[in-house]
């Protein structure tokens, strides 16, 4: 039988209650719906009981009202939340992140049951116009609202979901697309890459581009790269886990998480290129001369990135670099450009994963077996994989054509 805990006047403690050694307060714990620990605080038990009674009259008037048709879309989406038990914490964090962004103080306040697909329309048409979101972030908040009104769909709360069909219809009517992103060409990539490497400010950039470049990681399977993962003699580099920076629930302060990779294709071994395996070697003699990176997160130590901070860097800090490397190269191309009498070579507004994706289609230029490319990439679906390689195919079946007439005198 299990020892029944008491306070310092011998009265019997429940579940979740305790009295503190250090000034005597009652405490009760407890877990809200969004799986968050909370407490009630108290002078003496009666009054703890007490806020103990009105918690759980709330928590129950919370379902009535849910039952009942009257809750808000704020109320419905901590209820989904809260059944969204297997969800990582940096992914529960993103989706709490977006909502309280663009949901929870406007169209969040809106009772669910009384809301039309007119209403969803012109929320998302608001987002879009007004807010001036990307269709891609709307497709995000989307994915959290149709899914908590399905919710309320299958509790009978309301006979039919009134996201269903809006994104369809905005698509086509806002003649927006979802910014569909594409591959540096070889020119571009070859430019960007010896800018770097004979730049006096950006050449210790080299190394971390290189291997992004050269691997195809996401940027959080990249920063979260150690030392151990690499295997000099079977020339392999272990994706096993990524970084990812969260926000801390109930704070504006963000922290980094290590965490396993997007899907569970995204556990991996990649091989290592010649030129990626040099990065790593300048990287580890840097080290050695300047100090090894010390961060230990979540247990791990040993990163391969490090900062002039002595830690592993922020993805949004990489992603600033590129952009400034890019406004920085494509000011001094027109100039030589125009010394040298020819068409600049401009690079586009890119980010890490535009990197990946071109590591992706030089892959698929060089490679025919779809299942090889999926393997590597970490694809869970091999639409993705399809998808990139018929858009990198299709300039190789021109170029073979414009190969084929050169080389063919048949008409």
């Amino acid at each position: 039988m299990a020892k029944v805990r008491k306070d310092l006047r011998g009265r019997s403690l429940r579940k979740g209650e305790v009295q503190r050694a250090s000034d005597k307060r009652y405490m009760y714990t407890y877990t809200d719906p969004m799986g968050r620990r909370k407490f009630i605080y108290a002078n003496d038990l009666a009054e703890l009981r007490e806020k103990e009674a009105k918690l759980m009259k709330d928590q129950l008037d919370g379902l009535d009202l849910y039952v009942a048709g009257k809750a808000s879309v704020n109320d419905t989406f901590d209820r989904y939340m809260s059944t969204k038990y297997n969800l990582r914490e940096s992914t529960k964090s993103s989706y709490l992140y977006t909502y309280d962004h663009y949901v929870r103080d406007t169209f969040g306040k809106k009772r669910i049951a009384e809301i039309k697909y007119s209403d969803v329309l012109q929320f998302y048409y608001y987002l879009l116009n007004e807010v001036k979101i990307s269709l891609g972030t709307l497709d995000t908040v989307h994915c959290l609202l149709h899914p908590t009104f399905q919710l309320a769909v299958r509790d009978e709360i309301i006979r039919n979901n009134p996201t269903e069909g809006v994104m369809k219809e905005i698509s086509r009517e806002s003649g927006k697309n979802r910014g569909i992103r594409h591959a540096l060409t070889v020119e571009q990539q070859r430019a960007f890459m010896e800018y770097i490497a004979n730049h006096p400010i950006y050449y210790h950039w080299w190394p971390m581009f290189t291997v992004l470049l050269g691997t195809g990681c996401r940027i959080g399977e990249a920063l979260g790269l150690r030392w151990q993962d690499l295997d000099y003699d079977r020339r392999t580099i272990s994706i096993n886990h990524s970084l990812s920076y969260y926000q801390k629930p109930d704070t504006n302060k963000s922290v980094l998480r290590i965490s396993k990779p997007k899907t569970e294709a995204g556990i991996r071994t990649i091989p290592m290129l010649d030129v990626v395996k040099d990065a790593f070697q300048m990287l580890y003699e840097e080290q050695l001369e300047n100090g090894f990176n010390e961060t230990e997160i979540d247990g791990m130590s040993g990163f391969i990135f490090c900062n002039r901070f002595g830690t592993v860097p922020n993805p949004q800090t990489v992603n600033h670099t590129i952009k400034r490397i890019a406004n920085s190269y494509n000011a001094d191309e027109v100039v030589r450009a125009k010394k040298e009498r020819r068409d600049p070579v401009i690079l586009p507004n890119f980010s890490c994963h535009h990197l990946r994706h071109t590591f992706c289609t030089r892959l698929c230029e060089n490679e025919t077996n779809l299942k090889v490319i999926q393997s590597i990439m970490g694809h869970r679906n091999i639409e993705t994989t399809m998808d990139i390689y018929a858009e990198a195919t299709e300039e190789k079946k021109q170029e073979s054509f414009e190969n084929l007439a050169t080389k063919l005198d048949i008409f």
